[in-house]
């Protein structure tokens, strides 16, 4: 009868171990260098948490986007960008964060001032204007979201696993969070509400693929109660290779088109989908796995070997029985 093809042939036997301090030196590199971008030179914030005004432009043709900023510098419009966005006919005006309700809209009638002059038939589609109060205040809202999720997921983790798996799996997720941010600094992404959603949607992603791999490695150790934790965390990842691969390359697979033709509203959602799938599918072998083998080496093993080493209770004879 013919087989489907796997992505892993069945009897895989890969010494991902041998590895394990490669993996975490090279997370640990990578990590330090995303905090460093992380102050320097920091998150292109977006509205959602610099404050200030977004105005989407459609012009009746193709826009001349010098015309656009020599008309907005004229009229004395300090603006911070002026970008396509979409297809060739729309703009995106951005402009900073001004100190009353009344600036802002003065601000803008000057916008639609200098457009009117010069691209005649010119529309505005949305005007979003953030005090600098409110964003502040999403900015520790979402960083708040962040934390308490993280907190959550060591709950979680601690709960159904030992005290070794939930640290392993929280320590790298964190490993996770600041790669994503450096990505996020390295390609100046936008940093906003929905770019906290999709950390968050990789935090559970990650989240998910190591609580399988966690939970191969438990069934295992039950199985395999002689079998050195090395070698038995090797076997537990070659044991789920297959399904991690299958089920990252079907999200990855998904969410390829939207970051190449999402547009700019989703695309910056999509591109830190595909960094976090690729990152949080390796930490789940390369990081995860080898903290779990440090901690747990001496307790994991210690307490399988009492289990084998327990003698059997003693059967008490009958009367008279030798």
């Amino acid at each position: 009868m013919w087989k489907k093809p796997r992505l892993v042939p069945d009897g895989t036997r890969i010494r991902f171990m041998r590895g394990r301090f490669m993996g975490l030196i090279v997370s640990a590199i990578l990590s330090t260098a995303s905090v460093v971008m992380f102050f320097y030179p920091g998150l292109n914030l977006g509205i959602d948490f610099a404050g200030g005004v977004v105005m989407e432009v459609r012009t009746p043709g193709p826009a001349d986007f010098g015309a656009i900023r020599a008309a907005l510098a004229a009229e004395g419009v300090g603006t911070q960008g002026v970008q396509r966005f979409g297809d060739a006919s729309e703009v995106l005006i951005r402009l900073g964060a001004l100190p009353s309700e009344t600036a802002t809209q003065a601000e803008v009638t000057r916008v639609k001032a200098a457009l009117d002059k010069a691209v005649p038939g010119s529309k505005v589609m949305r005007t979003d204007a953030v005090g600098a109060s409110v964003s502040a205040e999403l900015f520790r809202n979402g960083l708040l979201a962040l934390g308490i999720s993280l907190l959550m997921i060591l709950v979680y983790i601690w709960f159904r696993f030992e005290w070794q798996f939930a640290v392993g799996a929280v320590v790298t997720l964190i490993l996770d969070v600041t790669k994503a941010i450096g990505f996020l600094a390295l390609t100046r992404i936008e940093f906003d509400l929905v770019m906290v959603a999709a950390i968050l949607t990789v935090l559970g992603y990650s989240t998910n693929d190591k609580v399988v791999v966690y939970d191969r490695v438990r069934e295992n150790l039950r199985k395999y109660k002689t079998m050195p934790l090395r070698d038995l965390i090797d076997l537990s990842i070659n044991e789920t290779l297959n399904r991690t691969l299958g089920t990252s390359m079907t999200v990855f697979i998904a969410s390829l088109p939207l970051a190449l033709f999402g547009g700019e509203s989703i695309s910056g959602f999509a591109w830190v989908m595909l960094f976090g799938i690729v990152v949080g599918t390796s930490s789940s072998i390369f990081i995860a796995a080898p903290i779990l083998l440090f901690l747990g080496e001496h307790r994991l093993r210690r307490d399988a070997s009492a289990v084998v080493a327990k003698p059997l209770p003693k059967v008490p004879s009958r009367a008279g029985t030798p």
